[in-house]
């Protein structure tokens, strides 16, 4: 998007994945994998001589051999169903996959429609007959596409959608929201349905919540707030924190209702008030705290290296110490507002902009207590400005008023009386 490219994607969706996998082909994936001859007789024990059947009540069905499949409730089951598939990547040379478990994407770049077409149609042709030297089954109807590009690209295109057609002569379906891994995905990453259909699902809950409030203690209800709401507004927050700020407004106003809800405050209460008596870091203060948490696991070398080549380290210079540069972090120089929003410039920018306090924090408990005290200052130091800055405007209209009062009678009189010297 930097670079003005379209964006396509294919998020495959596997039918009865788990229970489609062909136990000959995983054991010779095993096999390939470099698991030895015992290991894998013993893989081969624990997926053979299994059967299953339906029980309701005192009523039981015969049982039926399981031929196919890995056992689901298991640690192993999708561990065996990663392994299965992942040669998936193997047949798509032109585009980039990322898997977890059996949600799979498929995504490509390219300046204009139809080349983006044409890549993606090449490569979900592949695709498809991999699924079916693998014995697994794609569900088509639930298989979508997704066209993504900043907003004056994608209004510039007639239809801006993506045809890609199936082995069935079908075209794919493209959508305009579509939910991966939890997040709410949108044309222009702006997570606007995010938000929505966050706010959507938690302002009931919190309804709920107040008729039944006279049930609650103080610590109950921050108890609940805690664990209950609040785990579903941080989910994914480091990927939404780059939203318009209209759309993060909506979620700051849910969390200073959850505020007056465990402290019962009236709406005149302010928030800073609110979150130094709860000891809560604001909305933006938690974004920026479980950023930094991934750039502190990154110099701990706790971060996948897909994400750690996002995080390279700045470049000493003449100008700045070499200590000090050690925990500093190089921000790429994008133009565009969207690239400005990815992780590979936000979190450089937010964890160079950190206090050295805070980045040079031993643990993540000590960095997690560092960045609420800061956060917690910030916050009352805000306050203290605008109520210092409300005064003062508050001082400067009233002598002003005063002085065009004064200055409107005296030339009244003087028009009133023309012969008064």
């Amino acid at each position: 998007m930097e670079q003005g490219n379209l964006t396509g994607a294919i998020f495959l969706d596997f039918a009865k994945a788990f229970d489609t996998v062909d136990h000959g082909i995983l054991l010779q994936k095993l096999k390939n994998s470099g698991i030895g001859d015992s290991t894998l007789t013993w893989f081969q024990s624990y997926m053979s001589d299994r059967s299953q059947f339906v029980s309701i009540s005192d009523s039981t069905s015969l049982p039926l051999p399981v031929t196919c499949g890995v056992p689901q409730g298991s640690i192993l089951g999708p561990l065996l169903f990663t392994i299965f598939i992942n040669d998936l990547p193997n047949v798509c040379k032109a585009s980039t996959v990322h898997m977890y478990a059996d949600d799979t994407v498929i995504y490509t770049s390219k300046p204009n429609l139809p080349q983006l077409e044409a890549v993606l149609q090449e490569e979900f042709t592949g695709v498809e007959k991999w699924i079916a030297n693998n014995k697994l089954f794609l569900n088509t109807d639930k298989t979508v596409t997704m066209l993504f590009g900043t907003a004056p690209k994608l209004h510039k295109l007639q239809t801006p959608h993506l045809c890609v057609g199936t082995k069935s002569n079908g075209t794919l379906t493209t959508v305009t929201s579509l939910k991966y891994l939890g997040m709410w995905l949108d044309p222009n990453l702006s997570f606007g349905p995010h938000i929505e259909k966050l706010s959507s699902k938690l302002y009931p809950k919190l309804g709920a919540l107040y008729r039944n409030k006279s049930c609650l203690s103080t610590a109950v209800r921050k108890q609940i707030v805690q664990q209950m709401l609040m785990p579903a507004i941080e989910y994914g927050d480091v990927v939404y924190a780059a939203a318009p700020q209209t759309h993060l407004q909506k979620l700051t106003t849910l969390y200073n209702s959850f505020c007056r809800f465990v402290l019962q405050c009236n709406y005149m209460t302010h928030h800073c008030d609110m979150l130094k008596e709860l000891n809560w870091p604001s909305l933006d203060s938690r974004r920026t705290l479980h950023l930094s948490n991934l750039v502190f696991k990154s110099f701990s070398g706790k971060l996948p290296p897909y994400l750690n080549m996002l995080l390279p380290p700045a470049v000493p210079s003449s100008y700045n110490l070499r200590s000090r540069t050690s925990t500093l972090l190089a921000i790429p120089q994008y133009k565009k507002k969207m690239a400005r929003s990815s992780f590979s410039y936000r979190a450089p920018q937010i964890w160079n902009n950190l206090p050295d306090a805070v980045k040079s924090s031993p643990s993540l408990k000590s960095l997690y207590f560092l960045h609420i005290y800061f956060s917690v200052n910030l916050c009352i130091w805000s306050c203290v400005n605008i109520l210092h800055f409300t005064v003062n405007l508050y001082i400067w209209s009233c002598v002003n008023i005063l002085h065009f009062t004064i200055l409107y009678f005296c030339n009244h009189s003087m028009f009133s009386n023309p012969g008064h010297t």
